[in-house]
């Protein structure tokens, strides 16, 4: 976004405006929902922050892009608009950000100079579809003021036959990597065994590099927010077989003499070194992990969950609570696909305090996994027919000040709203906008507050002009996008009106333009309002609120 800046004047007005305004910016610079230090009573059911998000797969193209559209006559047109509905979903259920697959087996939605075409996109392995998905998802989500998380599975290089590669390397597409370095993968479960599958091999250095090189393109490449793996790393285990990396530790173990510790620090190492690098190229990008939900049993360890289930340190080498106390990830987001109630294996209400546990007197954010897919689905047992289990999950993570937000899998469960499911949660938790979480750990620079400049009633509500001081200037910092609050009445605002999101109405994307511009389009005819705004940069810290503005 261009600086822009007020000159003489003008900045001296906003200057000014900003200190006569001290009440109200004090809120904003000190408030947020995980500041305990404040006395402001707030409304837990509208968060001034809360990260609000919805996975949107493409592995087997599973919600973007449809299959359908793979043969429709305009398959660029029609990609495009099943995204764009994708993003009115987001914005109805007042989410702030987006997890999008763009690297789902070893390939790219992207053209990259490293990995070929995803087949999700076209259908066909490594053909190129004549324009660059990744740049449409990542500026249409940046126009709706979302987030844009690009979801990266490491290791996975084809799904199980007939739909996809499974273990021939022949049938990956022409360009694949894999079919250069043979030896770089493995098939698992063995050739000839169903579901077999290849996966590039984490034990090896070169492979590690490679992948890690592969998904910083598209960090150098392109505007997004933040870097996000699944839970694949090594294979899940399937019956008896053994993954095939014994030759693998013999000449890569690094000292080590156990295995399991071994497969473990390749994948720490895996970790550790993609968020440096991410942060060496863009401080400001985060690196998030969605593990699966149990780290390690109580009986087995200590440290572990009052838990039975599988163990992701023992059957996945996922060490994901050596991630957060060693603050290599900026969030984590647990897949707690499991119900409130008398589970012994994995109880809900048993596993987002172990997880609140983890990241407290960390910088690591806790966001939960939610089991959308679950709900309103009779295989899934009698718990999950009740159309409030997932807002009662909302409802329990209140408890748990370390929970800083949801993120639903997947898109079209969450668009199938079976039971009135979606309808509930999102009408007892989300029904006020929510700023993003902010990261302090992450460098930033102060920003001044926004002037309102003008405002306008017309037939569609109330339009709202400002600019933004200073913009990007010296050591200030650089607004990427805003903060409206209304407030009926004319009168000043106290502090504590900023401490949740009663009075907040809308969030926007910064433009290039000098003048910023909203229109509020549910205000009531005739009726007197105050407005506020602030400025957010793309870390969401957010500026002092701009002087009031009356609307008569």
């Amino acid at each position: 976004m261009k600086a822009t800046r007020l000159r003489a004047a003008g900045l001296a007005v906003a200057l000014l405006g900003a200190l006569i305004a001290g009440t109200p910016a004090s809120a904003a610079e000190s408030d947020t929902t995980t500041d305990t230090s404040t006395s402001c009573v707030t409304n837990p059911a509208t968060p001034k922050r809360q990260f609000r998000a919805m996975w949107i797969a493409s592995v087997t193209n599973i919600d973007w892009p449809s299959k359908a559209s793979q043969t429709a006559p305009d398959q660029v047109a029609k990609q495009k608009a099943e995204y764009l509905g994708w993003l009115d979903l987001a914005q109805k259920l007042n989410h702030n950000a987006v997890v999008v697959q763009v690297r789902p087996t070893a390939d790219a939605f992207w053209p990259s100079p490293y990995e070929p075409w995803s087949e999700y996109v076209t259908g066909v392995r490594g053909q190129d579809p004549g324009w660059d998905p990744l740049a449409f998802l990542v500026e249409e989500s940046h126009k709706r003021n979302l987030e844009f998380h690009a979801w990266f599975n490491p290791y996975r290089v084809s799904m199980p036959a007939p739909s996809g590669a499974g273990a021939d390397i022949s049938k990956l597409a022409p360009d694949a990597p894999a079919r250069q370095h043979p030896d770089w993968v493995f098939a698992y479960p063995p050739a000839g065994v169903a579901g077999s599958r290849l996966y590039y091999n984490p034990g090896i250095p070169e492979v590690r590099e490679f992948v890690q090189t592969a998904m910083m393109d598209a960090v150098n490449r392109y505007d997004i927010d933040g870097v996000h793996f699944d839970d694949y790393f090594y294979p899940y285990p399937s019956g008896t077989y053994q993954v095939p990396d014994d030759a693998t530790f013999a000449e890569y173990n690094r000292g080590f003499t156990n295995k399991a510790d071994w497969r473990r620090d390749n994948i720490n190492l895996l970790i550790q070194e993609m968020n440096a690098k991410i942060k060496a190229a863009k401080p400001w990008v985060k690196f998030g992990v969605s593990p699966f939900g149990i780290w390690r049993n109580k009986s087995v360890d200590p440290l572990g969950s009052d838990t039975t289930g599988s163990q992701s340190y023992d059957i996945i080498s996922a060490d994901t609570r050596k991630w957060i106390k060693e603050e290599w990830i900026d969030y984590v987001v647990p897949q707690l696909y499991w119900y409130i109630g008398q589970y012994p294996a994995a109880d809900y209400a048993r596993l987002v305090p172990w997880w609140a546990e983890q990241v407290r007197g960390t910088s690591v954010q806790l966001y939960i996994g939610q089991a959308d897919y679950k709900s309103g689905e009779p295989a899934y047992g009698s718990y999950w027919m009740n159309p409030y289990e997932l807002s009662n999950h909302l409802t329990l993570n209140r408890s748990y000040p370390e929970v800083l937000g949801n993120v639903h899998f997947s898109a079209v469960q969450v668009r199938a709203n079976r039971l009135g499911a979606t309808d509930i949660y999102a009408a007892e938790h989300y029904s006020r906008p929510a700023l993003i979480p902010a990261m302090p750990h992450l460098p930033s620079q102060p920003l001044l507050a926004p002037v309102v400049t003008a405002s306008e009633r017309d037939a569609d509500g109330v339009r709202l002009s400002w600019r933004q001081p200073a913009d990007g200037e010296g050591p200030l910092g650089t607004a990427t996008s805003y903060a409206i609050y209304r407030f009926d009445g004319a009168g000043i605002a106290e502090a504590c009106d900023f401490a949740d999101a009663a009075h907040l109405v809308a969030t926007v994307r910064g433009t290039a333009d000098d003048v910023q511009s909203w229109v509020d389009t549910t205000v009531a005819a005739g009726r007197p309002y105050t407005y506020y705004v602030t400025a957010l940069d793309r870390l969401a810290n957010e500026s002092p609120v701009s002087p009031p503005h009356f609307v008569h």
